[in-house]
């Protein structure tokens, strides 16, 4: 059965049906399957560090080296959110210049 984090498990408190659906969705997503668990917490890391969740961030990295992750693949991992999220400005930016065919 897979640890469910603190904020789902204060829902199961107030919304025992709900609590139910949400476990459901972790529990078929963290499952063992074509990907690897090493690898599901390096994809949750990088979202936790995208959407600024510094909590999550120092859970997922700690459990991510309980299953032998080193420093430099933590280090890989969360430098794609920031090329994700720190593209975008350099996307949009681009419409200040016209584009000369």
């Amino acid at each position: 059965m897979a640890k469910f984090p603190p904020f789902v498990e204060a829902l199961g408190k107030r919304d025992q049906e709900f609590y139910d659906a949400v476990t459901k969705v972790i529990e078929t997503a963290t499952k063992p399957g074509a990907v690897d668990e090493k690898t599901k917490v390096f994809i949750s890391l990088a979202l936790d560090a995208y959407i600024g969740s510094e909590r999550g961030v120092m859970v997922l990295s700690n459990r991510a080296r309980e299953l032998g992750a080193t420093e430099e693949e933590i280090n890989e991992v969360l430098r794609i959110p920031y090329y994700v999220a720190g593209s975008r400005p350099l996307i949009s930016a681009q419409h200040a210049f016209p584009k000369k065919e």
